[in-house]
């Protein structure tokens, strides 16, 4: 085990570790109320509904076929009008399999060449992604910066990483309940702002340009604060005392072998199928949404700024002062109550109720579920196993969109959500009965003589 980090210390890679994340997922939320109007865009320059318009042989008009005969295999018949809502479902899920690849990797990395370099190299990839979306005048480019942006995008693991590394077992929960903070707030302001930002046309050929331009912006500003300001935190390297402690060639001491109390296969498990369900779920919700309520895209955005700002407040008064498997249990029987309320509801009132339930949702299951699989990795692996833990559930927001929305489309809402139900009972058996509280984490209270010692709560 490495010494103890200094409050001090910890302190300072703390409020690092915060704003830059922020600005990070405030950038990275301005396209999201994007994705309607940007894809109808490039639709109607690269592959125009206008039956008297010459074919076109854009790479668009072909991803577009694609959906449309993938359309044709519902029983029931989808209306044009969700194309291009289809079509960034396909991104968003291309997005996140391209994480699911390369999240793996870049926890190596970060093991192997330490937080702050891989960090560094990660923001690289975001500068190049975002400067390809205000340069993106056609489809192409677009798509592109999505490739780079989903295999570069590894700001959150390696935040989870180094709050890891600065926290010891009684106050890593709280930590990472930082993380879910970010989150939270940046989902709750950076849509807004995005939208906003894409009414100010100032390139004609991209009249998303302004809100690309922005993002670029908080990117930038994010990597030179990060290479001013952020210590190498990996402990066989933060530890050296000079420079060139890097090019020593002392063998390394061997770490004492890690006692485990859950196996990093059952946490990756569930945190696969736990996305699968929810990340569905997600992107069905504006569909039912208009169906029952003929909601605007405006009455949804106050729907999401609602669950972000209830998730935020949650993360930042409770989710940071419970141990992370009770976090995890909270969090998935409240999102298994919201899919039973979603099958059923028929009034706004039961929607907000279920959106309540999201909420604690969000503010629990993934800040608990990163802070157990810290809790069983050493020192020297913990990049690769929590990147091991975001590459599973990736793969299933990758996955979940495409799979429950063709259920919604075939069955209907009721057995949609009736199946996401069962999917999230069987991730809470796996939740309640075969994951355990590892030593330290809060789950069980240590005693020194005749009274209980406490975790500290601390940020």
């Amino acid at each position: 085990m490495s010494p103890p980090v200094e409050p001090s210390t910890r302190k300072r890679v703390l409020r690092v570790i915060f704003v830059s994340l922020l600005l990070d997922l405030i950038s990275f939320t301005f396209i999201l109320p994007l994705f309607p109007k940007l894809l109808e865009f490039y639709r109607n320059v690269e592959a125009p509904l206008d039956a008297g318009a010459p074919p076109s042989k854009t790479l668009l008009s072909n991803v577009l076929g694609y959906l449309n005969a993938y359309k044709a295999a519902f029983a029931r018949p989808i209306d044009s009008r969700y194309d291009i809502v289809l079509l960034g479902g396909a991104l968003g899920s291309l997005f996140s399999l391209l994480q699911a690849i390369a999240s793996p990797i870049i926890g190596r990395l970060s093991d192997k060449y330490g937080r702050r370099t891989a960090l560094l190299a990660s923001m690289a990839g975001n500068i190049l992604s975002v400067l390809l979306w205000v340069v993106a005048v056609d489809f192409r480019t677009f798509l592109a910066s999505r490739v780079v942006g989903g295999l570069s995008e590894g700001n959150v693991q390696l935040a989870t990483a180094i709050a890891t590394d600065i926290s010891d077992a009684n106050s890593r929960g709280s930590t990472m309940a930082l993380i879910g903070a970010c989150f939270s707030i940046a989902f709750t302001f950076g849509p807004a702002l995005g939208a906003w930002l894409s009414t100010i046309a100032t390139v004609a050929a991209n009249p998303f340009a302004t809100a690309a331009g922005v993002s670029l912006f908080l990117i930038v500003t994010e990597t030179v604060y990060l290479y001013f300001s952020l210590p190498e935190t990996l402990p066989s390297m933060a530890n050296k005392p000079d420079a060139d402690a890097g090019k020593d060639k002392t063998p390394r001491q061997p770490q004492t072998p890690l006692q485990r109390t859950n196996s990093h296969l059952l946490l990756n498990l569930v945190h696969l199928t736990f996305l699968l369900f929810f990340s569905g779920m997600e992107f069905s919700l504006p569909f039912m949404t208009y169906d029952l309520f003929s909601y605007s895209s405006s009455h949804n955005g106050r729907l999401l700024g609602y669950i972000g700002l209830v998730a935020s407040l949650l993360q930042g008064g409770v989710t940071r002062r419970l141990p992370p498997l009770l976090s995890v249990r909270i969090g998935v029987i409240s999102c298994l109550v919201s899919f039973a309320l979603l099958a059923r509801i028929s009034s706004v009132s039961g929607l907000y109720l279920a959106a309540t339930g999201l909420a604690t949702t969000s503010a629990t299951v993934v800040t608990g579920l990163n802070a157990l699989s810290s809790f069983e990795a050493r020192e020297d692996e913990r990049g690769g196993k929590l990147g091991m833990l975001r590459s599973w559930g990736q793969l299933g927001r990758g996955l979940g969109p495409v799979l429950f929305t063709s259920v919604y489309w075939w069955a209907g809402r009721e057995m949609a959500y009736a199946v996401g139900a069962v999917g999230i009972a069987g991730v809470a058996t796996l939740v309640l009965f075969g994951l355990k509280s590892p030593p330290g984490s809060g789950g069980l209270k240590k005693k020194v003589g005749s009274g209980p010692v406490k975790d500290k709560k601390e940020l």
